[in-house]
C-alpha cells in the first residue's frame, strides 16, 4: 500500500511545476517584506532628507531665481514659468531701470551652470572670526542669493571669500551661521563664467526687452 501511495505522487499526485511556483511567489513575498522594512527603516534614520552637506537649502530645481553680485554689479538668473531659466539683466544698485533680457541659446548654458552649483556641497568648517577676516567673506567682492520662485525674500544668501591656501577651494560665509565653510573653487569660477559671457554677449536679435 505504501509503495502504491508513492507510485501515485510521482504519477500525478506531485507537480514539480506548481512547486516552482510557489516557490518563485515566496521569493517575491519576502523581497516585498524586505523592501517595505528598509523603506521605513530610511524614514526613521531620515536618510531620505537632504544631504547637510550642500551648500543650497533645497534642491536647484526649486530654486526660482539666482541673483551674483560681482564688485558691485548684480547679475539675476531666472526660470520663467515652464521653468527654463533665462538671463534677467546686469545693473547696478542705484539703476530705477535695467534691461530684462530673455535668450533662448542662452538657457542651455544657464542651466548647466546652475545644475552644477547646486550640486556644491561643503567641506571643512571654521569659525568665524569678523575682526581678522582672514577668510575675505566680511567685504567680500562675490556676493550670491537665491530665491524660491516668485518670493522677493532671499532664500539663502552666501558670502563669497577669497581661495583658501590649497589653490583648489574657496571660502564661503552661509549668511546667518557661525562658521565659514570651504566650497570647490571651481563652482565660483563656474558662475563668473557665465555672468562674463553674457556682461560681453551681445543682446540676441530674438531677445526680449522691457524696463523693470
Amino acid at each position: 500500500m505504501v509503495a502504491s501511495a508513492v507510485s501515485r505522487i510521482r504519477s500525478g499526485g506531485f507537480s514539480p511545476r506548481l512547486a516552482i511556483i510557489w516557490a518563485v511567489l515566496a521569493v517575491l513575498a519576502a523581497a516585498i517584506v524586505l523592501i517595505e522594512r528598509g523603506d521605513r527603516a530610511k524614514m526613521e534614520t531620515g536618510e531620505d532628507a537632504r544631504d547637510e552637506r550642500m551648500l543650497l537649502p533645497v534642491s536647484i530645481f526649486d530654486i526660482g531665481a539666482v541673483e551674483v553680485v560681482n564688485k558691485g554689479t548684480l547679475y539675476r538668473f531666472e526660470r520663467d514659468a515652464a521653468g527654463v531659466w533665462f538671463y534677467h539683466g546686469i545693473h547696478a544698485e542705484a539703476q530705477a531701470q535695467h534691461e530684462h533680457t530673455v535668450d533662448p541659446k542662452g538657457a542651455a548654458r544657464i542651466d548647466k551652470a546652475m545644475t552644477g552649483f547646486g550640486r556644491t556641497r561643503m567641506e571643512r568648517q571654521f569659525p568665524l572670526n569678523v575682526q581678522a577676516d582672514e577668510f575675505g567673506v566680511t567685504r567680500p567682492e562675490i556676493f550670491i542669493m537665491v530665491y524660491a520662485p516668485g518670493s522677493p525674500q532671499p532664500l539663502a544668501r552666501y558670502a563669497v571669500g577669497i581661495v583658501a591656501p590649497d589653490g583648489v577651494s574657496r571660502y564661503v560665509l552661509p549668511v546667518g551661521k557661525a562658521n565659514v565653510v570651504t566650497i570647490p573653487d571651481f563652482h565660483i569660477d563656474n558662475l563668473l563664467k557665465l555672468i562674463a559671457s553674457f556682461a560681453v554677449a551681445p543682446a540676441p536679435e530674438n531677445s526680449a526687452v522691457a524696463p523693470r
